[in-house]
């Protein structure tokens, strides 16, 4: 078997590889090629920066990286590990990543990050067996919201009138929902109005995820309440993922408006 990068592995391939490995998972996962492949482009993702090992012409395994800088410091996102079943136990995520580090390295890239859920402790001992360390844990829910605080004065924008550097908490999103993940995608942005002054933001996708959720003026109460109105009027059954645990007044809000932790993640990082 030998590790290679995928610049040269058709999407078909890698689709066929990713489901089998992701078949059973905690969470199920979709199986629409074009979902992945307008998810990817999105996130960043650089094929010749992502990793497989071949058993021949067989994919049997990989590691997805996405490409970002951010915080100052180029990364590289692991978006998706996985082996299929039949090759499982042959330590091959490790083996792959022994190649990607190296390789990484030599491309410029700082740091490797990755998700992976608290449960999955098979994969949690796997990544720190590598070198990775935790550094945050992030909390996901989803469910259908009850605030009855409105009406409320809400107004579409579009991302470029966004002044993003005073955007609160940029450094407490995922990957995927930092705002350089978003401007690509299909997402729709609403300023939430309170006596005429903007009072919070959030920035929602067609299917109900929850990109970013914000309150930019605490200066009044229920501001909480009225942000949750104005992101059900837009959808009522919703969902956000990786909301940092360390943000204590955001979780409450989302228990309080009807939604359920559902599932729960690590960050882990590698300083390359």
């Amino acid at each position: 078997m030998i590790v290679r990068h995928l610049g040269h592995t058709d999407f078909e391939t890698i689709m066929e590889c990713f489901l089998s490995a992701f078949e059973n998972y905690f969470v199920t996962m979709p199986t629409d090629y074009n979902y992945y492949k307008q998810r990817w482009k999105v996130a960043k993702v650089n094929f010749d920066l992502s990793y497989g090992m071949f058993d021949g012409d067989q994919l049997v395994g990989f590691i997805i990286h996405a490409i970002d800088e951010r915080h100052g410091e180029q990364i590289a996102f692991n978006t998706g590990t996985g082996v299929i079943p039949e090759y499982r136990g042959r330590k091959i995520v490790k083996a792959i990543y022994a190649y990607a580090i190296s390789d990484l390295k030599r491309n410029g890239i700082t740091k490797s990050v990755l998700e992976v859920i608290i449960e999955n402790e098979k994969a949690v001992k796997a990544y720190q067996g590598v070198g990775f360390k935790i550094c945050k844990t992030f909390k996901c829910f989803a469910g259908e919201l009850s605030s009855n605080e409105g009406p409320v004065k809400m107004e579409e924008i579009s991302f470029d009138n966004i002044l993003w550097s005073d955007m609160p908490n940029q450094d407490k999103y995922s990957w995927d929902f930092h705002y350089r993940c978003l401007k690509d995608g299909n997402s729709k942005y609403y300023n939430v109005y309170n006596d005429a002054e903007i009072e919070s933001f959030f920035s929602i996708k067609p299917d109900g995820t929850i990109n970013q959720l914000e309150i930019l003026n605490a200066h009044k109460e229920g501001h909480w309440e009225r942000l949750m109105f104005a992101v059900q009027s837009v959808l009522k059954q919703v969902r956000i993922i990786n909301v940092d645990d360390r943000l204590d007044t955001k979780l409450h809000a989302l228990e309080h408006a009807g939604l359920k932790n559902t599932v729960n993640q690590y960050e882990m990082e590698l300083n390359l």
